[in-house]
């Protein structure tokens, strides 16, 4: 049986050792970071994941600032309470939640936050150092899918990597993250002719398609590490059930390891919004980042059998 990689594990200790920086910032009077987060209308599903990135950051000890607009708020109203952000030296990350109402372009509205404060990397200038290899800042998710495999597999040059998915928000990052850690990279598509080949060749399999249990185990290279980031809502057994875009009954089987859906890449987005965040505010006060905080979260060993 594969190896389970404990996202909510690691993203609970990644989050601990964010809430030490961050009171170390407090306590010698730097700067206490803050995160702006910003809901447009009453998505059920939206308001609870903004109401757990704001428990999360206070919990970290940051500064939180929540603004909920109506679902028909123009766009003006909204860019110009995007400018105030950008100007306020409290607030040094901006989230967006999406999706945006129809009235508002949602590029604009990216384009609009300034990169230095863009913690979800969606800004050009973000998208841009990431493919060029800068420093920039980078999207939770893929980051998140980074730490995972970094922590299971160490130094990943040389491996066949696949990523299910070409979106703007997790498969085109998550392939520029694996091309700089030396990994020859393969992006399958809904237009890419034989899947099933694509994953046997695949030493690194990451699922980013939101198609319920599209892989089943057969499609695997034995021993491969898969990172499933779909989450979808199914009803099973007259149930509802949240599953993976990877089979994981017959996936445990074949893989050598896998994250587990819930429980696997989804703790490590949010954790990953707040490390941003800290990140950020070092940058925006010409304060050094710890550039151990990944390696300090790892800990002991977060796969279990």
């Amino acid at each position: 049986m594969a190896h389970i990689i404990d996202g909510k594990a690691y993203a609970t200790r990644l989050r601990e050792e964010i809430g030490r920086q961050v009171r170390k910032l407090r306590e010698h009077d730097l700067v206490t970071p803050g995160l702006a987060v910003i809901l447009v209308g009453e998505d059920p599903a939206s308001q609870i994941y903004v109401r757990n990135k704001a428990n999360q950051a206070r919990e970290a000890e940051m500064a939180s600032f929540e603004y909920r607009l109506a679902y028909g708020v123009p766009q003006a109203q909204l860019l110009e309470l995007i400018e105030r952000l950008n100007q306020d030296p409290a607030v040094h990350g901006i989230l967006v939640q999406l999706p945006l109402p129809p009235q508002v372009d949602a590029e604009r509205v990216i384009n609009a936050i300034r990169p230095d404060k863009d913690i979800d990397g969606f800004h050009p200038i973000n998208v841009g150092k990431l493919g060029t290899g800068g420093q920039g800042i980078v999207p939770c998710t893929p980051l998140g899918c980074l730490m995972l495999l970094k922590h299971h597999l160490g130094d990943m040059s040389g491996l066949h990597a696949l990523v299910l998915g070409r979106s703007n928000i997790v498969g085109k990052p998550m392939a520029n993250l694996l091309l700089n850690e030396h990994c020859t990279v393969t992006i399958a598509h809904s237009r890419s002719r034989d899947l099933q080949a694509e994953c046997r060749r695949a030493d690194i399999l990451v699922a980013a398609v939101g198609r319920a249990r599209l892989v089943p185990g057969h499609w695997l290279k034995p021993g491969a590490t898969v990172i499933d980031v779909g989450i979808n809502r199914i009803e099973e057994d007259d149930q509802a059930r949240l599953v993976g875009d990877v089979d994981f009954a017959s996936a445990s089987t074949v893989a050598g390891a896998i994250t587990p859906v819930p429980g696997g890449v989804g703790p490590m987005t949010i954790a990953c919004l707040l490390l941003n965040t800290l990140e950020a505010t070092c940058r925006q006060h010409g304060i050094a980042f710890p550039a151990g905080i990944m390696q300090s979260a790892w800990g002991n060993d977060a796969c279990l059998d």
